[in-house]
């Protein structure tokens, strides 16, 4: 395969994840903080609107793989929802003068609808692109490589961003010296158009340099195809470990804005040149890129020790290391060892990321194996489900468990040494319970190198058969 496929494949998810990161990350604080609604109004919003998600999301799938087009049947996508992912961004982050929970309503379910009609596509290229295992491996590091790239540039750009458009806001210092981030509506909004820009140029290169190289054909009916899902028990399993895994990063990434806001910006100061580094921005910034070398990784690792060993170790040193970032004191030393866990923690979660991808590749290969034919569209969309439920369900717990402790979202609030506990809990023992959810599920998954090497000669033998005739 050119190289030019795979960055053009990795242009499709750094788009996504653009968007992804600053939904998961940013989105809860820009409800609470800037567009005025309360916690639990924002918590109760970002989880309603996954029941349309339990119905688009499978439906997409379902329309993706009976589509048949000269471009093929998941790329056409890329370029049809690639200026309205684009406009849907845009509307999010826009606060109106009046009906405004009407409009967080319309909007998200907008943005999530467009999310699902580019991304459940994009996510099925991957099974169409190449039918080696490995190259699917390598195909995912190059996606979650640009993902973790694209988040970045996101995540890092935000802050200044938001504040560069705000030309009226009165800095609010914290102990650090450091401007707050604006909570000035307008100036969010801007540095969305910014955002969303890119990634319509992202999608739009990822269409032009993929292309489809294997036939991969629907022969059921979508009941049958709903019905041989249901019935797929590594399906099941991987669902539950990606969910959990989707759970552990959106927690985490959540409470950073509000662990920033009241926590670290009041009790530490780091003096001089490494001032900047006491930013919420910047701390998941550093994330991403350590997320880029996990993803380097993955390869290796999965190469040498199979995707399934290497996603148990990696996600019981998250556990490890989730509960020990609870005992770091909220001193300058201690938050220079929170930044050294999250390098390390990111960098797990980076190895993890591109084999959950690779692995439901295998479940569409090991799908089409026994049951004869292809549900790769359908497939995948259960993985951008279980990404967008963790998403919501990571967003609305954080919210929840902060409005059920007492944390106010009055400006200048002082937090109470309770509601500051959940705070850093938040960041430590909650994730924790989770990524051991995620590791139980994957320890009795059975789908290992030695059996995956069985299914595609199987598989290959057939589609050569089917060839011929």
């Amino acid at each position: 395969m050119k190289l030019t496929e795979k960055i053009g494949y990795g242009f499709g998810d750094m788009s996504s994840s653009m968007f992804w990161k600053l939904f998961s990350y940013f989105l809860p604080f820009f409800y609470s903080n800037v567009f005025g609604l309360s916690l639990a109004d924002a918590g109760v919003l970002m989880l309603v609107t996954r029941i349309w998600d339990a119905v688009s999301d499978p439906m997409m799938g379902i329309i993706a793989d009976r589509t048949k087009t000269r471009w093929g049947k998941y790329r056409p996508y890329l370029l049809f929802f690639a200026l309205p992912f684009a406009v849907c961004g845009v509307l999010l982050f826009t606060t109106p003068e009046n009906g405004k929970t009407l409009w967080a309503y319309v909007t998200y379910i907008f943005m999530m609808t467009v999310y699902t009609g580019i991304n459940v596509p994009y996510g099925s290229l991957l099974n169409v692109m190449t039918a080696d295992s490995d190259e699917k491996s390598v195909l995912s590091s190059y996606r979650m490589f640009f993902a973790y790239g694209g988040s970045f540039i996101a995540l890092f750009a935000w802050e200044p961003l938001c504040n560069m458009f705000d030309k009226t806001r009165v800095a609010v210092e914290g102990a650090s010296g450091l401007a707050a981030i604006s909570t000035s509506p307008a100036a969010w909004q801007n540095a969305m158009i910014v955002i969303a820009s890119c990634c319509f140029i992202f999608f739009i290169l990822s269409f032009l340099l993929t292309k489809e190289h294997v036939r991969s054909e629907s022969t059921v009916s979508v009941g049958k195809d709903l019905g041989l899902l249901v019935r797929n028990k590594p399906w099941w399993l991987l669902i539950g470990a990606a969910l959990a895994s989707n759970l552990f990063n959106t927690v985490r990434g959540t409470t950073t804005a509000y662990f920033f806001a009241d926590y670290i910006q009041q009790l530490v100061s780091l003096d001089g040149k490494w001032a900047f580094l006491v930013s919420a921005g910047i701390f998941l910034s550093i994330g991403e890129i350590a997320n880029m070398v996990g993803v380097v990784l993955a390869v290796p690792m999965s190469k040498h020790l199979g995707k399934k060993s290497t996603y148990i170790i990696s996600m019981a040193a998250l556990i490890g290391l989730s509960i020990a970032f609870f005992f770091l004191p909220a001193t300058t030393g201690g938050y220079w060892a929170m930044l050294f866990f999250q390098i390390v923690i990111s960098v797990f979660t980076g190895v993890i990321s591109p084999l959950v991808w690779s692995m439901y590749a295998d479940v569409a290969d090991y799908s089409e194996l026994k049951d004869g034919t292809a549900s790769t569209g359908l497939i995948f969309s259960s993985a951008s489900m279980a990404q967008k439920f963790g998403g919501a369900i990571g967003g609305s717990a954080v919210t929840a468990i902060l409005a059920a402790v007492g944390y106010s979202t009055e400006a200048g609030a002082i937090q109470t040494e309770y509601a500051l506990t959940w705070v850093k809990a938040l960041m430590s023992f909650v994730p924790a319970v989770v990524a051991a959810i995620s590791l139980f599920f994957i320890s009795i998954y059975p789908l290992t190198t030695k059996r995956m090497k069985e299914i595609q000669a199987e598989l290959e033998v057939r589609r050569g058969m089917q060839s011929a005739e």
